[in-house]
């Protein structure tokens, strides 16, 4: 058993573990049994690295490297949304792009780390591009 198994559920998806491998079976990852890093082309973390570091007296570990998040600034903006009462970022990403695991998004396009932050009824989210999408930047 891991610390994972005694977190609580996350009401937001894409904070789960991998979903081709637990968070402790990157050795199935490494042998070829599950592709990239095990998480889905929708995560977050799907072009985070595996990394493999040697530790004295324990062998190879394997982990997800740091994914840094990128500078809003960074998105061109293709429109805004204002939150309304009672409504979750999954929710705004499921009405924005069709798929509630892409509430991740939403927070990378307007420099937040914590979905909570952005779901005050009344806010204004910037609704982006993709990062590495080229588009015109501010378009409204």
């Amino acid at each position: 058993m891991s610390a994972w198994d005694d977190a609580p559920p996350s009401r937001y998806p894409d904070s789960r573990t991998p979903t081709t491998a637990g968070p402790l079976d990157a050795r199935a990852l490494l042998s070829g049994s599950a592709t990239g890093n095990g998480y889905p082309p929708s995560s977050r973390y799907a072009a985070v690295p595996l990394v493999t570091a040697e530790l004295p007296g324990q062998g190879q570990v394997v982990y997800l490297g740091r994914r840094l998040v990128p500078p809003a600034s960074r998105f061109a903006q293709i429109g805004q949304r204002t939150v309304e009462e009672h409504q979750r970022l999954d929710q705004v990403a499921a009405a924005l792009m069709g798929d509630p695991e892409l509430w991740w998004r939403l927070c990378d396009a307007n420099d937040a780390l914590f979905p909570g932050d952005l779901e005050e009824p009344g806010r204004v989210l910037r609704v982006t591009l993709p990062e590495g999408i080229p588009g015109a930047a501010d378009v409204r």
